[in-house]
């Protein structure tokens, strides 16, 4: 039986090295979001504003490497570095997939690293229930997939219905090509993406050759709570 993929992609990470961290000094401070973005099994959106609420600097790195989440967690962690003074500057260290792509556009600025990826793609969601219950979460999905196509919209200056097709097809760009559709502004140098092992990113359909290697993973101090969660997971969506 073929598993859900939002469920591949938590199952295949779980004991990915991963890390949030924030590093300051008199005038900036760097957030290392090197995690999924997740209440469960990564950084969630309270833990993110809280540590970003407490930031005082003028100037805030953020420094990205995550294969994404759940969405409504990296919609408020949009809001909250929207409405935070300090200007924000975010670096794709590594990849920069699914939710973590408009994280990553929420800043003023973004620099991707040569040799790093920005993915964009179509909600997905673990559901259960009736015809009529499964209607209701797929026009919730359109209404999500709409929201950030206009988000993506506005920072390309691309047609919101040609986003959305590249949404459906699971697009990856390259460093140069995020810069050539406006999802970045400039292109760094190699990153030293510190703390954080490569994602497993095999649940995604298209990922591209470069991503695809797969590391030794270290366990995790929380994986028995993990594998109980997605046992009830898989039990109401296989």
């Amino acid at each position: 039986m073929k598993r859900n993929p939002l469920l591949n992609l938590i199952r295949a990470n779980m004991d990915r090295p991963r890390s949030f961290k924030v590093a300051a000094s008199d005038e900036q401070t760097t957030i290392y979001l090197y995690d999924a973005i997740d209440p469960w099994w990564g950084i969630s959106a309270e833990a993110f504003a809280q540590q970003l609420n407490a930031i005082e600097t003028p100037n805030i790195n953020l420094r990205i490497n995550s294969p994404g989440g759940d969405v409504f967690e990296a919609r408020a962690i949009v809001t909250a570095i929207k409405q935070h003074p300090a200007n924000v500057k975010a670096y794709v260290d590594g990849v920069a997939a699914s939710a973590a792509s408009y994280i990553a556009l929420a800043a003023t600025e973004v620099e991707i690293a040569d040799g790093a990826f920005f993915m964009i793609h179509k909600g997905w969601t673990i559901e259960m229930g009736n015809a009529d219950d499964l209607r209701k979460t797929a026009g919730l999905l359109d209404k999500i997939d709409d929201s950030i196509a206009n988000d993506y919209a506005a920072r390309t200056g691309k047609p919101k219905d040609e986003l959305l097709a590249l949404m459906a097809a699971e697009t990856w760009y390259s460093a140069a090509e995020a810069k050539d559709i406006g999802f970045a502004d400039h292109i760094g140098g190699s990153a030293d993406v510190e703390n954080a092992g490569q994602w497993n990113l095999s649940a995604y359909a298209r990922v591209p050759k470069a991503l695809t290697d797969k590391p030794e993973p270290s366990p995790t101090r929380d994986r028995a709570a993990l594998e109980r969660r997605m046992a009830m997971l898989e039990r109401i969506a296989p």
